[in-house]
């Protein structure tokens, strides 16, 4: 039986096939008090497929700051909060950053509850020499990508 204790849970989500979730990753949702998504139309699919009813709250990048001492709150309340992003691991390229770090700062449990990964999963199949660097995603447009330094 898993104890989960007190904190923030950084909980990676499928990419694009719902069956690639973790089961620690579905028992991390289920125990959740509230569930921070970045797009609840998206994430309601996820938990639905699953049968998980938890507290949702949008947290996005245009929210993240505005949020961010409502979600401290629940934190210091002895909540479990577990946070998703769209696809992949929140915090890598996705919002949470800005709360991870004030988590840090505030002495506040934060737990990765790993799984899908981009990625890894290109290295993968990439036929690379056992050594890589990320330095992010590309852009999103391509006005955006002729303007990378």
């Amino acid at each position: 039986m898993n104890i989960f204790k007190e904190g923030l849970y950084i909980v990676s989500t499928p990419i694009g096939n719902l069956d690639d979730i973790t089961l620690r990753s579905l028992d991390v949702l289920k125990k959740s008090d509230i569930i921070l998504c970045e797009d609840t139309r998206r994430s309601i699919k996820l938990l639905n497929h699953y049968n998980i009813k938890k507290k949702l709250i949008s947290y996005h990048k245009f929210n993240e700051q505005a949020e961010l001492k409502k979600v401290i709150e629940y934190l210091n309340e002895g909540k479990i909060l577990s946070l998703i992003s769209d696809a992949g691991t929140p915090t890598l390229s996705d919002p949470g950053l800005i709360l991870v770090k004030e988590c840090i700062k505030k002495n506040i449990n934060i737990f990765p509850i790993p799984g899908p990964s981009s990625i890894t999963a290109t290295m993968s199949l990439s036929g690379y020499e056992d050594k890589f660097l990320f330095y992010g995603f590309l852009p999103k447009t391509e006005s955006d990508n002729q303007n990378i330094k």
